[in-house]
């Protein structure tokens, strides 16, 4: 699977155009963009496309848009990224029938929504999963191991050493919107 990320190991998140922009600058290949509005979303990856940048799309974060199977109908459809992150099964399941990257959002609060996770992971089968923190890398290694799915460790990844523990944690990718750690990775993407 992380072939689908060309082996990227560090997926820029950005919130501004300012921020698109510097990875549109980039050596990197992916970028996670965290919503923006409805209106602006087409034009954003359509312009990272123009510059030999896929776009992963968070969409549950886009203002104007409803988070559910339709609006993901739509996004697969008429905005085109290369893949759409949720944390709605639904949407997921649209993403894959779609033939896009489908990344599986698990905000793993407590042992409770770990378990509830595994149900919602052996029904949908993502491509990947965004953990969130990913700075729990004991819990991001049994995921892993338990769901058989790619890891990517997103969420409170501050420090250069943080994305070291996710990746010897068995993390195919980490997601950061930390500049300073885009830079530090740059040189080691391939």
């Amino acid at each position: 699977m992380s072939l689908l990320l060309n082996g990227q190991k560090l997926l820029p998140a950005v919130h501004k155009l300012k921020d698109v922009e510097a990875v549109l600058a980039s050596h990197f290949s992916y970028m996670v963009l965290l919503g923006g509005h409805l209106g602006q979303i087409k034009n954003i990856v359509d312009l990272a496309s123009q510059h030999g940048k896929k776009v992963l799309l968070h969409a549950d974060l886009i203002d104007g848009l409803k988070n559910d199977e339709y609006a993901a109908e739509f996004l697969c459809q008429s905005i085109r990224p290369a893949g759409l992150i949720s944390t709605r099964s639904s949407v997921i399941g649209r993403t894959k029938q779609n033939g896009l990257i489908a990344i599986q959002r698990l905000f793993l609060i407590d042992s409770d929504a770990l378990e509830r996770s595994y149900t919602v992971l052996d029904k949908n089968r993502p491509d990947f999963i965004e953990v969130l923190p990913g700075v729990i890398p004991d819990i991001m290694r049994e995921v892993k191991e338990r769901s058989g799915i790619p890891i990517i460790a997103g969420g409170l990844i501050r420090t250069q050493e943080h994305v070291k523990q996710a990746l010897d944690a068995g993390a195919s990718a980490i997601t950061t919107s930390r500049k300073e750690l885009w830079r530090a990775a740059e040189e080691f993407q391939p």
